[in-house]
């Protein structure tokens, strides 16, 4: 038997969306993912890396899952949303990682040349020009971006239909990154299906991925929430879709100070 729009609804807006784990949508919804496969790319680069800043770690989860004898002498991951901090620090302490809690938006706390790399995951704001300051010459931001055009659709279904602001777009990006003195060396991008087989799992998301519809509340939804479940009953699915980016760049190498002059 079908369980009610009430019921789904109302487990949703009760369980936790502490950190960036997305278990609870296991069987509910399902995710598409990137090919490149991000987590295993990340253990490689942390495995070669002196020292290491992973910048809006969530709760820590992607880092973790990077593989911990992969981390190097030095690993630094910074969050700013105090119950994700707190997640991360439980989790990523124990395996030698410094966490520091950094608001969004903020000079990062960290020194001119100080990693030799700057990863991140979904970040939700990326500070080229810190990032760079951040580098050592020759040291590399390695990360995947949410992409331009993500989940229009079911931001659409609650908001209607709107232009999405293009600074996800990886040209957009490119350029903020060579404009912060870094030689981009890829970012491909790839448009990926997400797929909702209950409202339950569509208010839970929304309740996580602020942005998609921003100051989301079920009351306030409540009537479009009850059309989309109506839809999803007769369907079986409500789709979107998303956009990657996986997006390297490099702080050129400090220049010799010998001269060729004679």
């Amino acid at each position: 038997m079908n369980r009610s729009f009430d019921a789904l609804v109302d487990e949703a807006a009760a369980a936790s969306v502490d950190g960036w784990d997305f278990a609870w949508l296991d069987g509910r919804a399902t995710e598409q993912r990137p090919s490149w496969g991000y987590q295993r790319l990340l253990g490689a680069r942390l495995a070669a890396a002196a020292s290491a800043l992973d910048l809006q770690t969530g709760g820590g989860e992607v880092l973790a899952g990077a593989g911990p004898e992969n981390f190097p002498r030095t690993l630094v991951a910074t969050e700013g949303w105090p119950p994700n901090a707190a997640k991360a620090t439980r989790l990523l302490h124990p395996l030698g990682v410094v966490l520091v809690a950094s608001p969004e938006g903020t000079p990062l706390p960290f020194a001119d040349g100080a990693f030799d790399l700057v990863t991140s995951r979904h970040p939700a704001s990326v500070d080229f020009a810190e990032i760079a300051r951040v580098l050592a010459p020759g040291g590399t931001y390695f990360a995947q971006h949410v992409g331009g055009r993500t989940n229009v659709e079911l931001g659409a279904w609650f908001l209607g239909p709107f232009e999405p602001s293009d600074v996800r777009n990886p040209e957009v990006e490119s350029a903020r990154a060579r404009a912060a003195g870094l030689e981009v060396v890829q970012c491909p991008n790839e448009r990926l299906r997400l797929e909702f087989f209950d409202i339950g799992a569509v208010v839970w998301f929304l309740r996580k991925v602020i942005w998609t519809v921003p100051e989301f509340s079920v009351e306030r939804y409540r009537d479009r929430l009850r059309e989309l479940h109506e839809l999803i009953e007769r369907e079986g699915v409500f789709v979107s879709t998303m956009s990657r980016t996986l997006f390297e760049a490099r702080k050129p190498a400090a220049r010799s100070g010998r001269s060729d002059r004679v």
